[in-house]
């Protein structure tokens, strides 16, 4: 029986190299011990990148299993799904996105939609620290500079994370009661403490060399903990005071609390490597969990939000008003421009340090 191809041997030979030139073949994993003590992190022995490659080789190690993969696309895909879930919900709620709505009051075109722009910075806010922390993950092997500049830009994103939140919780997630008592002082408050975790973060990360002492972690923990707690201060007060059976929103509101509480615990304890040093290097490391868990509490957030959002939606304008909920969203795009100056002016300061450190 006479064979059949598919495919003429010109054509696979014309496609192969060109295969191999865009795709090349990436450069081995190593042990800790061939990276600088930057890139190295405690009981992780193996699944490094080497330092020093083209950003090529750290774009496509997307695709390759390292120490640093589950990292990348556990948040990756958190991103995604934010998103695709927002525009499913705008969608099915007859409205579009950036806090316009598909149909004005007087019909065709589009008309300002005021109490959705804290739900619209929201997502912004989660894409944007899911997709930091990625690109964090993916490219800081490149050179000690990039790492630097990478997770300063990481911290960035987890302090307008942290302000989309408050934002977002204040406004959709509080009952009357905790509105007349807070409202006033909760988001200068929310904001201020972004910044400082955002600044705290990058302050350590430049400060502190391995071994790490232990106020380095504090340095980053304390600060977001206490945000956190502010933050989170809304949902609490309905948690305690109020019956779980009366809002779908509230069993969503405890399932992320419950996810955050464990994602924080793996960020700041080593574990399980340290019981098994290798062992975990490529999966089951506790920074791989941590991001893993933080991604689950994401999407638990924005699905409880948006319970909220229609829940709080009809009297939004009439409780607060226009011009105040304006002010409220106006400080979010202020607190973004004061979180990425100090990251700038912590990156020349790494600049400058590693100059020094290479004379």
């Amino acid at each position: 029986m006479p064979r059949v191809s598919f495919a003429s041997p010109s054509l696979c030979l014309t496609f192969l190299p060109l295969l191999n030139r865009l795709l090349p073949s990436l450069p081995q994993t190593v042990q800790d011990v061939d990276v600088p003590p930057l890139f190295r992190e405690r009981f992780i022995l193996s699944g490094y990148r080497p330092v020093g490659h083209t950003w090529r080789c750290y774009v496509l190690s997307l695709f390759q299993m390292h120490n640093e993969t589950v990292n990348v696309w556990s948040h990756l895909l958190a991103a995604v799904c934010v998103l695709m879930r927002f525009l499913t919900f705008t969608v099915l709620q007859g409205g579009g996105i950036l806090g316009f709505r598909l149909r004005g009051p007087e019909g065709q075109g589009f008309s300002v939609d005021v109490s959705s722009l804290p739900l619209v910075l929201y997502v912004f806010s989660a894409i944007t620290y899911l997709s930091c922390s990625a690109a964090a993950h993916l490219l800081q092997s490149h050179s000690e500079q990039a790492h630097y500049s990478l997770f300063f830009l990481d911290y960035v994103g987890v302090a307008v994370y942290q302000y989309g939140c408050a934002l977002a919780l204040c406004l959709y997630s509080s009952d009357a009661a905790w509105t007349q008592n807070f409202w006033q002082v909760f988001l200068p408050a929310a904001a201020l403490l972004a910044w400082f975790s955002c600044t705290a973060c990058c302050f350590a990360k430049l400060r502190f060399r391995r071994p790490y002492p232990l106020h380095r972690k504090l340095c980053q923990v304390l600060p977001m903990g206490v945000a956190y707690l502010l933050d989170i201060s809304p949902v609490a007060h309905r948690l305690s005071t109020c019956s779980w059976t009366s809002s779908s929103a509230l069993p969503l509101h405890f399932l992320q609390v419950v996810l955050f509480l464990l994602s924080a615990f793996f960020f700041s304890c080593p574990i399980p490597e340290r019981f098994s040093p290798g062992s975990f290097d490529i999966i089951g490391h506790g920074h791989q969990l941590f991001h893993i868990l933080l991604s689950l509490c994401t999407l638990a957030q924005q699905e409880a939000l948006f319970h909220d959002f229609l829940w709080r939606r009809p009297a939004l304008v009439r409780e607060f008003g226009e011009e105040r909920l304006l002010l409220a969203c106006a400080s979010f795009p202020c607190l973004t421009i004061c979180c990425m100056m100090t990251a700038g002016a912590m990156r020349g300061r790494a600049q400058v340090q590693l100059m020094k450190e290479q004379r």
